[in-house]
């Protein structure tokens, strides 16, 4: 109704007229509201389903691959087969985790055809025991009386010290009251892995000695054998799979972290990837990301992916969404970077892949401009030794002092030289390099908080390059997704000045209970251990 067709009532009936139409109003955005809340209900809930129909088809994947793996087709080796089962083990159990955490009965998803959950094994007699005693902090009954113990729930747990087996057994008094028979008992203390028997201790040594000692579960195996105890390495890959999954969170705040710095390290490294059915290996990546040897805040994250493709660095980085990261990206000459460096990301070159082409000169022809070139890197790298403890503006100020003249004489040089060599030759493929990047191998004059190489993250990559024979995923993306998570929690706990068997024990112990709205403060760079 319009105001005219108003103005036309009595006064008195106007005034409810206009009450009833803002009610009206009101219930009308009361509907678009609820509609709104139940779309988005309905949307969460598609992709709720979606998740779920995802991870029970992997898990009847898993399971196929698992069959195969463990049938005589098999053409792997005993070892490639030993490295398949276990990694199959640890997806089925990571999966697990994902499937519990979105309400799913994942007894229900598996094939009823399974076999049975064989019965656990009690502990050997023959191990130290050491108890852990729970009590109720109050044993005073709510109508006064004091109440008596009547018994214990007794759970062992698998301990490990370096070497050394242990029973902990955790003893939970029984108390009542014999006036209103009302029975207190401690609650059970939260796990990493409910129900299991390793303790946290036990848990951060596999998985210490597997991501960071480069040690396969097979080899696990053989050393608890030594120490007194058989733990099947089916069962090491199930705790392996789970402790992935509770620390999925931790990781993806590491990353966050790591976004929120303005000069990043980027880096790649091809590891093997085994294939089920044909006991073949393909080339896949590791791909490292780390804040600079200069920033107070230490962390490096590890990502895993089946290809050299430059789209996983952007799905790193968010490039192309809201949270787009946009800082100085500092890595190599690898072209996959480009796309980043189109989409506002500044291009940092490795001054120090530069000199390797003009060092492989000189080494292996005696190359005249090969040891030129290596004197004007040499002074570079000299002030940047001179100055590497110094502030950002102090090194900037320095830098475009004495870096910057020594530059414009190289470049100079380089130009002549190029004039001189023939096309094609090693000795122009090594200055194009230089000219064709030098914008960005020059950067670091620019930005105090820039490093003139790519030296840092390098050296992070460089260990895994050491346990090659440990990083052979099985056909799996997700295992080596978890390689990755859990690698970066502990290298970024070991560049922190952390023992990494004790954060991880630490972290491991509080993360069941700690809340998630703290995470950060469980972070590798922010770890305090427990009082």
């Amino acid at each position: 109704m319009s105001a005219q067709q108003l103005e036309a009532f009595d006064p008195q009936v106007r005034r409810a007229m206009l009450a009833l139409m803002a009610e009206v109003t009101a219930r009308d955005e009361q509907l678009r509201a609820k509609d709104a809340l139940i779309q988005q209900r309905e949307r969460d809930a598609a992709f709720k389903q979606a998740l779920i129909d995802k991870l029970t088809h992997e898990l009847a994947v898993l399971k196929r691959m698992k069959f195969a793996a463990t049938s005589e087709k098999f053409a792997g080796s005993a070892e490639q087969r030993s490295l398949l089962e276990d990694t199959l083990d640890a997806d089925l159990a990571e999966l697990g985790q994902e499937m519990k955490r979105l309400g799913l009965d994942v007894d229900a998803a598996a094939d009823k055809g399974d076999k049975k959950t064989p019965k656990r094994k009690a502990l050997p007699p023959h191990l130290p025991r050491r108890d852990v005693h729970h009590e109720p902090a109050n044993t005073l009954c709510s109508c006064g009386c004091q109440m008596l113990r009547i018994g214990e729930d007794v759970a062992e747990k698998l301990d490990y010290q370096p070497g050394v087996f242990t029973v902990e057994r955790h003893v939970r008094g029984k108390w009542a009251c014999r006036k209103c028979e009302r029975l207190v008992q401690a609650p059970v203390p939260s796990h990493v892995i409910d129900k299991g028997i390793p303790t946290t201790g036990l848990l951060a040594q596999v998985l210490v000695a597997k991501f960071l000692d480069h040690m396969p579960l097979y080899r696990q195996e053989g050393v608890f054998m030594r120490a007194g105890h058989v733990i099947a390495r089916s069962t090491l890959a199930q705790w392996v799979g789970e402790c992935g999954a509770l620390l999925q969170p931790l990781v993806d705040a590491l990353a966050e972290e790591l976004r929120r710095h303005a000069v990043l390290h980027a880096d790649e490294t091809p590891v093997a990837m085994l294939k089920p059915g044909n006991g073949k290996t393909h080339r896949a990546y590791m791909w490292s990301y780390c804040t600079t040897s200069s920033n107070s805040t230490k962390a490096v994250v590890f990502d895993f992916s089946e290809t050299r493709n430059g789209e996983n660095v952007r799905q790193f980085l968010k490039l192309g969404t809201a949270t787009a990261w946009n800082g100085t990206l500092v890595t190599d000459g690898f072209s996959g970077y480009r796309a980043c460096f189109e989409q506002g990301v500044t291009s940092a070159q490795c001054m120090a892949h530069a000199r390797r082409k003009f060092h492989e000169l000189w080494v292996n022809h005696g190359s005249e401009v090969g040891r030129q070139a290596l004197r004007f890197h040499q002074s570079l790298f000299r002030i940047e030794r001179d100055i590497e403890e110094e502030t950002p503006a102090e090194r900037r100020r320095i830098r475009q002092r004495k870096s910057r003249r020594v530059l414009a004489v190289f470049h100079r040089w380089l130009l002549a030289q190029r004039q001189l060599v023939p096309p094609g030759s090693a000795t122009s493929k090594a200055i194009d390099y230089s000219l064709n990047r030098w914008s960005g191998l020059t950067h670091f004059v620019e930005d105090g908080d820039v490093p003139i190489s790519n030296n840092w993250v390098e050296n992070h990559i460089r260990p895994i390059a050491l346990g090659r024979s440990n990083w052979l995923f099985a056909g799996s993306l997700r295992g080596g997704k978890r390689a990755a998570a859990i690698m970066s929690l502990l290298h970024t706990a070991r560049i922190n000045g952390h023992e990494p068997y004790a954060y991880l024990k630490d972290v491991l112990e509080r993360l069941p209970t700690h809340p998630a709205s703290r995470i950060d403060e469980l972070l590798p760079h922010r770890w305090a251990p427990s009082a």
